[in-house]
């Protein structure tokens, strides 16, 4: 079975200059509750059909499973979302031998930056880039999913 391991942080500094990499996404919940998500994402005029599964304890790891899709597929299915959609654009920025994905939100979630790095075992070390802050990791208020029913706008400060 797929697992993603994770680890969440909010960034406090500059991290465009770092980045070697910038698409734009588009996401929607077609399902979530539970910690379960059924996903659909647009991501440069390409569709992903993503399943995640419940946090463990710690929020580090779960299930994911994620397929491509045709683009017109993903545009239909978009239609079938939950309220909420999702924008932002995600940066990719080298950090030894680890990829930070770093995401830099739009819309009710104007000014939230999260980074996140993935982790094959979740005791894995990796070097932080300097504008990695607070650890948010199994904070849900950060979920994706969380973000399109209560953004940031709302509860920020």
């Amino acid at each position: 079975m797929p697992l993603e391991i994770e680890r969440k942080f909010l960034v406090t500094g500059d991290f465009k200059s770092q980045a070697y990499s910038s698409s734009r996404i588009m996401q929607g919940y077609i399902s979530s509750g539970n910690g379960k998500t059924v996903r659909i994402r647009i991501r440069d005029e390409k569709g992903f059909l993503t399943i995640k599964g419940p946090a463990g304890k710690e929020g580090l790891s779960r299930y994911e499973f994620e397929t491509e899709v045709a683009l017109k597929d993903a545009l239909d299915l978009m239609k079938l979302c939950e309220p909420g959609i999702i924008d932002k654009t995600r940066y990719l920025v080298k950090s030894g031998k680890h990829i930070f994905e770093v995401d830099e939100f739009y819309g009710p979630n104007e000014g939230l930056i999260i980074a996140e790095v993935e982790l094959s075992d979740e005791n894995e070390t990796f070097e932080k880039p300097d504008f990695i802050g607070k650890e948010v990791t199994g904070d849900r208020r950060y979920y994706n999913s969380h973000l399109r029913k209560n953004p940031y706008c709302l509860w920020r400060g």
